[in-house]
């Protein structure tokens, strides 16, 4: 199918109501078509963990226009069933990646590889150093409550 539109239709035809009540869901799946207006695209949530985080994003269903309850789980497998003729797995996807060499050439950073003069930097080099293990979030804010007690200090 071309479009979610066209999916929505489809839903409303096999379940009534009118296409906009599905319309949310299978512009869900397509969205990635944003990115790569090819069928690739549907390698991000055209698969069975696809069709249950649309479910876990809509809810186990959607009410139509009718009054239907009708199953999210339903509405991605027919999406993705239209799209593909059956539903594959994210294996099946990845599987067909072909690997590139800037894929497995990771590298380990460190503290100097981190940009200068930021609390992130500052940071990773005070739990490199076991000065801390607090988070980043709470690091910073026990770094401001300091800070704030010794402005007090200075002006007392």
């Amino acid at each position: 199918m071309a479009h979610p539109l066209h999916h929505a239709a489809s839903s409303a035809r096999r379940y009534g109501g009118r296409p906009e009540d599905y319309a949310p869901v299978h512009t869900w799946f397509d969205a990635s078509k944003a990115h790569l207006a090819l069928p690739q695209h549907r390698a991000l949530r055209h698969h069975s963990a696809g069709i249950f985080e649309a479910e876990r994003v809509f809810g186990a269903a959607i009410r139509n226009s009718n009054g239907r309850e009708v199953p999210v789980r339903f509405l991605g497998e027919q999406h993705v069933r239209e799209d593909c003729r059956r539903i594959p797995t994210v294996a099946d996807w990845l599987s067909k990646i072909p690997l590139e060499p800037w894929m497995a050439n990771g590298i380990i950073l460190g503290p100097e590889d981190l940009p200068r003069g930021d609390a992130r930097t500052a940071w990773v080099e005070a739990v490199s150093a076991g000065q801390t293990t607090l988070g980043l979030k709470d690091w910073t804010e026990d770094r401001e409550r300091i800070a704030r007690a010794a402005r007090k200090e200075d002006t007392a």
